[in-house]
């Protein structure tokens, strides 16, 4: 192998970057940093060629080998580049611009000849630290997913209408704080999962659907136990089969393959990435309910008819539907709406929170 191609195979080490040309990977301090192909291919000739000046015939030719581009298409390219790096045109640590004759990498840099460590098997302790804003978001959108989810339920699941006093508005507040709390736990199993997936692999969404998977198990297992512990230490009885691993299980993984799909494009847009979700973390609640399990309208109902004189009911949401009663097509349909949106709003702050750590 020539000298050449060893600087393709090896590592360039940069300020707080490491590129990998020939594995087509960038990372600041180990996050992996989601580029355009023709971009990064882009960084590589000017990382390659550091201290000398890249024409813009040498872009042509071997970022766009041969196809005709626009002056513009440069500029948004380096425009682009400088995003990612956290550059300033004005005032370059990076790139500089040499005017009416391309641009030069002006950072030192490192080459190794073999993987940067921010892209090893076995991530550093401080490493996994940049992961977790990834989980830490994607519980907060678990918990805003469950402030709307509880507020439904909270206002069609009261027996009499709101009016000034403490029973109706006490059934709001009870369900939709209890709603929350279950939103927020399932969404910290599910992110979590996916931020130490993505740890694991170096990636934020290559291992998505299996890290979703297991944490949405676990902590639908812990849940279902520690609830139904607490229905029967508070009333005698439990409400029987809530909401618990199976149901974890399957919506982790589908909100997990909803990340993977949306992370398949180098820069995953919010309204895509948030709306692949939605729509397998839909499909998703709607198989649960038809293979017989539960989300939380089917939990909160189960829950009404095991306490009869509680001031719960759900039959109001079944009146819509034509039914009597929260039947099977409420099940389905709120299932469906719930596990929409659960994935959407927690992915949808995964991105956010990957689009900040990448260009802060």
């Amino acid at each position: 192998m020539g000298e050449a191609d060893d600087r393709v195979a090896g590592t360039y080490l940069f300020d707080e970057f490491q590129l990998e040309p020939r594995n087509r990977r960038l990372a600041r301090k180990g996050v992996p940093v989601e580029i355009n192909a023709r971009y990064l291919d882009a960084l590589a000739l000017l990382v390659r060629e550091h201290g000398q000046l890249v024409s813009k015939d040498r872009f042509l030719d071997e970022v766009w080998r041969g196809i005709p581009v626009t002056d513009e298409a440069l500029t948004q390219c380096i425009k682009t580049l400088r995003r990612h790096l956290g550059d300033d045109a004005a005032a370059p640590r990076f790139v500089e611009t040499v005017p009416k004759h391309g641009y030069r990498f002006i950072a030192a840099v490192e080459w190794t000849d073999g993987a940067a460590s921010g892209f090893s098997a076995s991530p550093s302790v401080n490493a996994w630290l940049e992961w977790l804003p990834f989980g830490a978001a994607g519980t907060l959108g678990g918990a805003f997913a469950g402030l709307i989810g509880g507020l439904f339920y909270g206002l069609s699941g009261t027996s009499t209408p709101l009016q000034p006093g403490m029973g109706a508005t006490s059934v709001l507040l009870v369900l939709t704080t209890l709603t929350v709390v279950i939103a927020v736990l399932g969404a910290a199993g599910v992110s979590f999962g996916m931020a130490a997936a993505g740890y694991a692999s170096g990636s934020p969404w290559r291992w998505a659907p299996a890290g979703g998977a297991l944490g949405g198990l676990l902590v639908g297992a812990i849940v279902k136990l520690l609830g139904l512990d607490a229905f029967n230490l508070l009333f005698g009885q439990s409400p029987g089969n809530i909401t618990g691993a199976p149901e974890g299980l399957l919506l982790g993984g589908a909100v997990g393959v909803g990340a993977w799909l949306a992370g398949r494009s180098r820069q995953p847009g919010l309204r895509q990435g948030a709306g692949i979700a939605a729509l397998t973390g839909g499909l998703a609640g709607v198989l649960i309910t038809l293979l017989g399990g539960h989300m939380m309208g089917g939990s909160l109902d189960l829950l009404a008819r095991s306490l009869p004189d509680s001031r719960l009911t759900l039959d109001p949401i079944g009146s819509l539907f034509g039914e009597h009663g929260f039947g099977p097509v409420s099940h389905a349909v709120t299932g469906g709406l719930e596990g929409a949106l659960f994935g959407g709003c927690v992915v949808g702050a995964m991105i956010l929170a990957h689009r900040a750590l990448a260009e802060s």
